[in-house]
């Protein structure tokens, strides 16, 4: 079972990074978890470059994603919405077709005591028009600061509401998996 993990914040003392390593480190075989390195790397999108010379990293990123059974996601929240870097990584996967029915579960840790309620509504609604299968349930993360030290999150409850997102992700792939192999009738 192969997760795509994408963090939408740049910073090196990124909270959603910390919660993305910490997921990372609840991974057990057969699960496999990739996270993107840097989705700062990415250009910005133009539909004349998608269309006529696709960067080769944008591509990349394209392929890992159709190689996932599932996309896992850490986002701050900026103004009500995520980050532009995490827009403009969402841009170039519009076009491929790579995350139409792919099952996606979303996170939020934010220093906020509304712990990136905004960012997570704003991302399923973006992700629902691109065709992904967005969890209902999600990890928001308030006051974030308090919850995470050395570069992980360390809040057992938290921690504990992480274990139980992985869980319902694990069980929207098998479940996907499942619909894939229906004979048709």
């Amino acid at each position: 079972m192969k997760i795509l993990a994408l963090c939408g914040s740049l910073r090196s003392g990124s909270l959603n990074a910390a919660v993305l390593r910490s997921a990372a480190d609840l991974f057990v075989p057969p699960w496999e978890i990739t996270v993107e390195p840097d989705l700062g790397r990415l250009p910005f999108f133009n539909a004349d470059v998608e269309e006529n010379d696709l960067p080769e990293i944008v591509a990349e990123l394209r392929a890992r994603l159709g190689a996932s059974d599932g996309l896992l996601i850490a986002t701050p929240e900026y103004a009500h919405g995520t980050s532009g870097v995490l827009k403009n990584a969402l841009e170039w996967l519009v076009g491929g077709g790579e995350i139409a029915a792919k099952p996606v579960a979303l996170m939020s840790a934010s220093p906020a005591i509304t712990g990136g309620d905004h960012a997570r509504a704003w991302l399923t609604q973006t992700l629902t028009v691109m065709g992904a299968s967005v969890l209902p349930q999600s990890l928001r993360i308030p006051q974030a600061t308090r919850k995470v030290r050395d570069g992980r999150l360390t809040d057992e409850p938290t921690l504990a509401e992480l274990r139980a997102l992985l869980d319902d992700l694990s069980r929207a792939v098998a479940e996907a998996r499942t619909e894939d192999h229906v004979p048709a009738s």
